[in-house]
């Protein structure tokens, strides 16, 4: 029960999303997943899946929800990463992303298929990415450094 002088409209609210940073090892190396983004901010640019949480969904719903809209796969163990929120992030709004990450097989990473407002999806070498939207390449970096410690027993 909250409090009669207690109002949720005397705070600024900042808005939360979920970004999902997928690898997969095609070839023998290391890539990551990227979608191009179809809509205003950084129309055209290359992020990583994701996108604003809905009210009545947890912070993993809205990952999957977010990965399986913009990119088509499904039934990927997502690992719960990282909060990345330095005030300007995003030129939108004040917003808070709760990163995700992920490993797939080949044969899921080739069933990767644009969606929502994605224009394209594909996967790119982590030693050779595109220029980045918002605060990504960062996002990147840390899930990379997570992923390594992961792979040698030191998580």
């Amino acid at each position: 029960m909250t409090s009669p002088s207690y109002s949720a409209d005397d705070y600024e609210r900042p808005s939360v999303t979920v970004d999902t940073i997928l690898f997969a090892p095609l070839g023998g190396i290391l890539h990551v997943l990227l979608i191009r983004r179809r809509r205003w901010p950084f129309e055209g640019s290359w992020a990583i899946p994701g996108g604003f949480v809905e009210i009545d969904e947890s912070l993993e719903e809205a990952a999957s929800r977010e990965l399986h809209e913009e990119t088509g796969l499904t039934g990927v163990v997502l690992q719960q990463l990282h909060a990345f929120g330095d005030p300007g992030r995003d030129p939108r709004t004040r917003v808070i992303t709760i990163s995700y990450f992920g490993d797939v097989t080949e044969e899921q990473a080739r069933s990767i298929q644009a969606g929502d407002d994605a224009a394209d999806a594909r996967w790119w070498p982590v030693t050779s990415l595109p220029p980045l939207a918002f605060d990504h390449a960062r996002i990147i970096e840390y899930a990379l450094l997570q992923h390594a410690n992961d792979r040698s027993g030191h998580a």
